[in-house]
């Protein structure tokens, strides 16, 4: 029974307004993410500096380039669950200190070892801050407009992307390939001291761990620009989880159908995107074209990819969800045809591929900003992040499979067309999704914090 000073903070979340501070949340979340694109694309820019400095083979060099990739999907995997214990502000600091710690250090390396198990480290914390930051900001964010601003910071990624890029362009001939390494670990340890100072704790997961209602009033008041009382106590109207571990609220009856269709859907979208834009240069520049044109090519991609991702989540807030993903998905696929049918001499080409970018890329994106609707507060940070990290094996899989179809002998327009296959099956898949915030919100079920 709810009393006078009885505050559903669900309801209050998704009612209200952004505030100047969660706006602020915005932009921390952003720079975290930026960072994060930075260090995960990093490796790209500095491999032929490298390759050429140490004389080894690209084979060799094939277990760097790796190593961070195996560490996205351990640190993916890991980060859920701590989250959802520990609470994600912890866990997301800890992450970017882990992965700046270890971008600096891997610029001190002296051989191909050091190098590959400072990037698994460091992948390490690259997995975990992902899923930590698209789940903080969801817990903030009004329902309204939450798939709009979860897909506006994920277009921190590609920022980030292109700013090591062009940081590369200009270190590497002036000061070498560790200059750039030390760039990109000294960026995310400069952020790391503002996320102390300024991230809050998520108000849904400290209710959901019963902590004081005092502690809950204040954070409240800090982010939302409330007014609550000391004596004011707190409620849930979410359903409350009937098993106690993070990963097991995963496969239990309500939420299992959702998790593999999330798990599926990201795979399956992974695949196609990095399949892309890992061999779209290579199968470019095999058709005789300049290198510097492929890379041009290419670029566009992140380019429709960012505008795709922000008028995705615009859509998602305003029409139904999944299918709002799952239409992306499928015309990502017709893109891909009209890419591998108009040939690579095409002067369309570079529209071709931006198209691929907006409905690929902008599906993705809204993908991660629908997954954290789907799971209670208790088992949300662990959904993501095992969403995220099954779906980077995704990502390994389009590599191989592509670099496999190529010494097959297969041409661009069979390697393309094949792509359609796991974007058809990514728009099916997210269909099959059962999305539990919404209808759980609206049960009477409360848990209320201590006083």
């Amino acid at each position: 029974m709810r009393g006078p000073n009885t505050v559903d903070v669900n309801a209050f979340l998704n009612d209200g307004k952004m505030g100047a501070y969660q706006w602020l949340l915005l932009a921390l979340c952003f720079l975290t993410i930026a960072a994060d694109g930075m260090d995960v694309a990093i490796m790209g820019f500095l491999a032929p500096a490298i390759l050429e400095e140490w004389g080894v083979s690209r084979a060799s060099f094939g277990m760097v380039m790796s190593a961070a990739p195996i560490g996205l999907v351990l640190g993916a995997l890991l980060a859920g669950p701590l989250s959802d214990r520990w609470g994600r502000k912890k866990v997301l600091i800890t992450s970017v200190l882990l992965f700046g710690l270890f971008t600096l250090l891997s610029a001190g390396a002296t051989s191909l070892t050091e190098l590959a198990l400072a990037r698994l480290l460091c992948g390490l914390g690259l997995g975990a801050a992902m899923p930590n930051a698209s789940t903080l900001l969801s817990e903030y964010a009004p329902e309204r407009s939450r798939s709009l601003l979860i897909t506006v910071m994920f277009t921190g990624f590609n920022l980030g992307s292109a700013v090591v890029g062009f940081a590369a362009a200009y270190l590497l001939p002036l000061h070498g390939w560790r200059s750039v390494l030390l760039l990109g670990g000294a960026v995310p340890l400069c952020l790391v001291p503002l996320l102390i100072l300024l991230l809050p704790e998520s108000a849904r997961f400290m209710l959901a761990k019963g902590q004081p209602a005092q502690r809950i009033a204040a954070t409240l008041n800090r982010v939302c620009g409330a007014a609550f009382a000391a004596d004011t106590s707190f409620t849930t109207s979410e359903a409350k989880v009937q098993v106690t571990t993070p990963i097991r609220t995963l496969f239990t009856s309500p939420y299992i159908r959702t998790t593999l269709s999330l798990w599926v859907t990201y795979f399956m979208g992974l695949l196609v995107i990095y399949l892309l834009t890992g061999w779209l240069p290579t199968l470019i520049k095999d058709a005789g074209l300049p290198i510097s044109r492929a890379a041009s090519i290419t670029a566009m991609f992140q380019v429709g990819g960012t505008v795709g991702a922000v008028l995705v989540g615009w859509a998602m807030d305003r029409s139904h969800k999944t299918r709002v993903i799952a239409g992306a998905y499928l015309a990502g696929g017709l893109a891909v045809i009209l890419l591998a049918w108009g040939g690579i001499l095409s002067e369309q080409i570079g529209w071709y591929v931006a198209a691929a970018g907006f409905f690929m890329s902008g599906a993705q994106t809204g993908l991660n900003a629908y997954a954290p609707s789907c799971y209670p507060t208790l088992a949300r940070a662990t959904g993501v992040s095992w969403m995220l990290g099954i779906g980077r094996l995704g990502s390994i899989s389009g590599a191989l499979i592509g670099g496999l179809l190529l010494s097959l002998g297969w041409g661009f327009a069979g390697v393309l067309s094949l792509l359609v296959v796991p974007a058809l099956l990514a728009a099916v898949a997210i269909t099959q999704s059962v999305r539990r915030a919404s209808s759980t919100e609206m049960r009477p079920i409360s848990t209320p914090a201590r006083t």
